[in-house]
């Protein structure tokens, strides 16, 4: 039995239209929003990321995977 129902990972027939933006995680036993890699990348194969006064690329790859690089 899984004591927190929100760490339940979606059924493999559910699409990304089905999954809540609302969902989230716990790390560290605190509660983690998950976005939508859709979000983040609005549409397109790679986007900048600044964060702590340095530049990243997260990239899609025609396999689907997510790639971070500083």
């Amino acid at each position: 039995m899984n004591p927190n129902p929100d760490t339940t990972p979606a059924p493999a027939d559910a699409t990304a239209s089905d999954a809540p933006t609302t969902l989230q995680l716990l790390h560290e036993g605190h509660p983690v929003p998950v976005l939508p890699s859709a979000e983040l990348l609005r549409g397109q194969k790679v986007v900048a990321i600044h964060h702590n006064g340095s530049l990243y690329r997260l990239h899609a790859t025609r396999q689907g995977k997510l790639i971070l690089t500083k």
